[in-house]
């Protein structure tokens, strides 16, 4: 059978997992992941998690890996057998992770992260670049891609921080400073804690609602001299829209749900497209070309309970020419996941970010 549980593997870095991990795996399975990474460059193996049933020289379940350009073996690994290090540095940029069982009663599986050395940290360890006692500590971690559907909880928003015990690499992907499918470097600092931790959904992840911790993780984008204002609201110039919705409600009154009420900020009533319009889009022209790092979408308000579940995003820099926003694996348009309920704000992060003057 398939054993295979979450997998996401890039070039430069990713994470994989037995099936049902932490549940425990299943009986007669196996799966086989081939590891590429660019030439020139080895692997480096971050052990997060290896708890397979133990058996005299692990004959009921057992990881073992390969590496075929050096004839090299590393395992078999297992309850009784573990790793000697949390992290395995191969001479080589191809490696081959056998995950197999047969009958057994316990064991979470595996959950596995590598990178190249390229990138050599993963989210099961960090460096510290820098430290003043009355300030705060400042970490750069590289995390690998695939962290979003990894075991463990993350508390907090962008704007307020995290919970340091939340899961680093899954909180950054929250937060909007990596792309899941991509993974890369994240810039850190962990700084005194604050009294409550507000749930948000953001990125296609919900934080918990958390209490008080003495420290916390606050995220840092990337801001240069060319984009200095990448967390700066925008200034939305003219709203315009494919159609809206004319109402006249129960009293005969007159409620015209226009473009220009879709920015974040109005009371009331929303725009809404014409009920029954098909491919209805809003659009955004924010009078000169800018650097666009995300979008923040709420419903219309508590009285009108409306809400958009899920959107594309298109850009152009004149108004004519629109072009798909395809995200960092560029293969396919990316369906962003919209709100559940028309109070709460949700948060998308554009990885990379949109240069145009307007978006759809």
């Amino acid at each position: 059978g398939n054993g295979c549980g979450h997998t996401l593997l890039t070039p430069h870095s990713g994470t994989l997992s037995s099936k049902n991990y932490p549940g425990t795996y299943p009986n007669h399975t196996m799966c086989c992941w081939r590891l590429q990474a660019p030439p020139g460059t080895s692997i480096l193996l971050a052990f997060g998690d290896v708890d397979l049933e133990p058996s005299e020289h692990c004959a009921h379940s057992s990881l073992l890996l390969a590496d075929p350009q050096t004839g090299t073996a590393y395992g078999p690994y297992c309850r009784n057998s573990v790793p000697s290090a949390s992290l395995l540095v191969t001479n080589s940029s191809t490696v081959t992770v056998l995950f197999n069982s047969t009958s057994h009663r316990s064991g979470r599986g595996l959950l596995v992260s590598y990178a190249t050395s390229q990138h050599p940290g993963t989210h099961y360890t960090q460096e510290r670049i820098s430290s003043d006692p009355l300030l705060s500590m400042h970490f750069s971690v590289y995390c690998p891609a695939g962290c979003k559907d990894i075991h463990g909880d993350i508390w907090g928003n962008p704007s307020q921080g995290y919970r340091d015990t939340s899961v680093l690499c899954k909180a950054a992907v929250h937060a909007g400073v990596i792309a899941d499918e991509l993974g890369g470097q994240v810039t850190l600092s962990r700084e005194k804690g604050i009294t409550l931790y507000e749930s948000a959904f953001a990125n296609g992840l919900r934080s918990k609602r958390g209490s008080l911790s003495e420290k916390r993780l606050v995220f840092h984008k990337v801001c240069n001299l060319l984009f200095p204002d990448c967390d700066d609201v925008l200034e939305v110039v003219t709203f315009n829209a494919s159609s809206w919705w004319h109402e006249v409600d129960v009293l005969g009154q007159d409620r015209a749900w226009v473009a220009e009420r879709a920015a974040l900020s109005t009371t009331g009533h929303s725009w809404a497209a014409e009920p029954g319009a098909k491919a209805a889009w809003l659009e955004l022209d924010l009078g000169t070309r800018r650097n666009v790092t995300g979008i923040i979408t709420k419903g219309s308000s508590e009285q009108h309970n409306y809400y958009v579940m899920s959107y594309h995003v298109s850009s152009s820099r004149d108004g004519k020419n629109w072009r798909p926003y395809r995200g960092s694996s560029g293969q396919e348009d990316k369906v962003f996941e919209g709100n559940a309920d028309s109070q709460g704000e949700v948060s998308n992060a554009f990885i990379p970010p949109i240069i145009a003057r307007y978006i759809r």
